[in-house]
């Protein structure tokens, strides 16, 4: 279980830094120390809270820190992975394919001397996809409606459009610059992913406000995928949707949130028998995003039976939501 698996000189002790917006709210504060006894690790996590919308300086401080501090192993990024890519990510020795990729950085690991830069949302994703879609008849889903393109957002995407065969997308965002910075994502996906993403279908929706957002939900067909990558219910109090939005019959319906008011989950709820609706908070992203960076930053092999270990050692640290209320 902790065999070196990603890299020679792969670090076994010292401080991961956590750079977010509440740190010390995440479970991570208190889970950490039960994975590090796990893995035999001599480590420490250190939260580093950020605005959201920090300043530049800030976002090239936290990676100069990572950069110089010998005794940090690393880091992981939560809630600021686009600004740590674009203000901090020249201080990097390396990015890796899906870093240059999504332009973000949710990792920070060192090997070798050098200090590289990883985005291993897409690769998370995938895994708490697998896991709560694996009960539907069709994975990945045919339609899919991501509110929200920012980093989440973005590493879904990709995921999604890298699958075979790929389903048809929409994203949604309010800042028209996010869904330029996915577009060009998008054009680069044929080039860059493993599979051909010949067959994918993107399409990218400004919203102004909640009405716009309810507007594309009835758009949507029965069986579709609806996930809330916005931040609302967490970062944020609130719901990219009003309460007089209606999800589509048998949709499965995803807030990467998995505490905060998660005002998108208790709409959900409401409607959760009436309308036949499936419904996952983020616990299992959470999960699977924070052991691929402890992987990585630690150089650990993360099979599945490990993760399942990991996982077991978090049940009691999970808070109840509307998704397992």
């Amino acid at each position: 279980m902790t065999g070196p698996g990603h890299g020679s000189a792969a670090a076994t002790n010292g401080t991961l830094l956590f750079v977010g917006v509440d740190t010390r709210g995440s479970s991570i504060m208190r889970l950490f120390p039960r994975w590090v006894e796990l893995l035999r690790l001599d480590a420490a996590v250190e939260g580093v809270d950020l605005p959201l919308g920090a300043e530049p300086a800030d976002y090239r401080a936290v990676v100069e820190r990572v950069v110089r501090d010998h005794g940090i192993a690393g880091a992981v990024v939560t809630s600021h992975k686009t600004g740590v890519y674009r203000h901090g990510g020249g201080l990097l020795d390396e990015l890796d394919r899906y870093a240059r990729l999504c332009r973000e950085v949710s990792c920070i690991s060192k090997r070798g001397g050098r200090v590289r830069g990883h985005a291993t949302d897409p690769i998370a994703a995938g895994l708490a996809m697998r896991d709560l879609l694996s009960g539907r008849p069709q994975d990945p889903p045919d339609q899919v409606l991501c509110l929200g393109a920012g980093g989440a957002g973005t590493a879904i995407a990709v995921r999604l459009l890298t699958s075979d065969p790929a389903p048809s997308l929409i994203v949604a965002d309010s800042d028209p610059a996010r869904l330029e910075a996915l577009g060009a994502v998008h054009d680069e996906l044929p080039r860059a992913a493993t599979r051909p993403a010949t067959s994918a279908a993107l399409e990218l929706r400004p919203v102004v406000g909640v009405e716009d957002a309810d507007a594309l939900l009835a758009e949507m067909p029965p069986g579709s995928l609806v996930v809330n990558a916005t931040g609302l219910g967490k970062d944020l109090p609130g719901s990219p949707l009003s309460d007089r939005a209606r999800f589509p019959e048998r949709a499965t319906v995803w807030d990467l949130n998995y505490r905060g008011d998660l005002g998108f989950l208790r709409q959900a709820r409401r409607q959760a028998a009436e309308r036949g609706l499936l419904l996952h908070d983020g616990w299992r992203y959470f999960l699977h995003g924070w052991s691929e960076v402890v992987a990585e930053v630690y150089g650990l092999d993360l099979t599945p039976p490990s993760f399942d270990r990991l996982a077991d050692a978090a049940e009691p640290l999970r808070r109840p939501t509307p998704a397992t209320g």
